[in-house]
């Protein structure tokens, strides 16, 4: 019988949303109050982590903008200081996989919030040479971008802003395109979804979301637009957070068998090669039994339990977010 504790170890395993404390951005290197720190990476053998420059929603005004804009800018400083202790910021799949030969921990930048561009399409260059990978297209609340899944009352959004993307917001996947920056979906409303994997000329992902056939909440994902998905190449990587998983459920109620339930579903209906993993601890996931980085194994564990095979996990763990940044790269060059 496979060790799942032996094969998780040999794997290249790779979490496609986390996100760090701000303003404070503490020591990446020591923290028991962050769900991820390095030795957590290190004990759970998460050899890499996508680290969001999140920005939430705010006015839609020439000074909202520019705060957006100054804040992820910091914010991907900040995360291209957290290379120490055999940690390396990489911006290409080859980097990841040579980080990964070298035995170091993956910091992969990346923007969570198309606000954060300010409005301005040449800030998405600035985001790149940050080492940016991916920009989350919204957050929760419409923007000059696109509609959010979920509109913000509060700033006065109606259910609809753009009908989907905006002018604007076609523009940038254009420019996220030519700079080979992958195009998040996680967050938007499905008529953004819809129309932005039918847009964008290399495969979008939802780098943290759900399954809605299982859990009826407004940030899943369903049947069409997993179809979506996998017709354009792309993929959805099912996240921790609970409320997602099962409706309603304290994270003390889910488990890692609930989690793994997301997976199967995706997995059916879509294909191994468009479904992956993703936490968003530190901005709202973990769980019983994995409430943080270094319980990563738990996933492993139950899909070798379910019958997964090592090349399957390989892939659901890091192996098709690599085939679609490998695809970003090649559209771009």
């Amino acid at each position: 019988m496979t060790d799942p504790i032996a094969l998780h170890r040999s794997l290249l395993t790779l979490d496609t949303h986390i996100d760090i404390p701000w303003p404070d951005g503490p020591d990446f290197r020591d923290n028991t109050r962050r769900r991820v720190d390095l030795p957590k990476m290190q004990h759970g053998h998460l050899v890499a982590g996508c680290f969001a420059a999140y920005v939430p929603q705010g006015p839609r005004t020439p000074e909202g903008h520019a705060a957006a804009y100054a804040r992820a800018v910091a914010m991907l400083e900040f995360i291209n200081t957290m290379a120490a202790d055999r940690a390396r910021v990489c911006s290409s799949a080859d980097a990841i996989e040579q980080a990964h030969r070298d035995g170091a921990t993956v910091i992969i930048p990346c923007v969570e919030n198309g606000h954060a561009l300010g409005g301005e399409l040449a800030h998405l260059a600035k985001f790149k040479a940050l080492g940016a990978r991916y920009m989350t297209l919204t957050h929760n609340g419409h923007n000059a971008l696109a509609d959010s899944s979920n509109p913000r009352a509060d700033l006065g959004d109606a259910p609809e802003l753009h009908g989907g993307l905006s002018a604007f917001g076609r523009e940038a996947i254009a420019e996220m395109n030519r700079l080979g920056l992958l195009v998040d979906i996680a967050h938007v409303a499905k008529s953004t979804m819809m129309q932005a994997a039918a847009l964008s000329r290399t495969p979008v992902l939802s780098t943290h979301s759900c399954i809605k056939a299982l859990c009826n909440h407004p940030r899943n994902l369903d049947d069409e637009q997993l179809d979506m998905l996998r017709d354009v190449g792309g993929m959805v990587n099912i996240t921790a957070v609970s409320g997602f998983l099962r409706a309603g459920a304290r994270p003390d109620l889910v488990t890692p068998s609930d989690y793994v339930d997301h997976l199967d579903y995706a997995v059916r209906r879509i294909g191994i090669a468009h479904v992956g993993i993703s936490s968003d601890f530190d901005g709202g996931g973990g769980f019983n039994g994995w409430a943080d980085a270094g319980q990563s194994p738990s996933i492993t564990a139950e899909l070798v339990k379910r019958g997964y095979d090592a090349a399957a996990i390989a892939a659901l763990w890091g192996g098709n977010f690599l085939r679609i940044l490998r695809a970003a790269e090649a559209a771009a060059a």
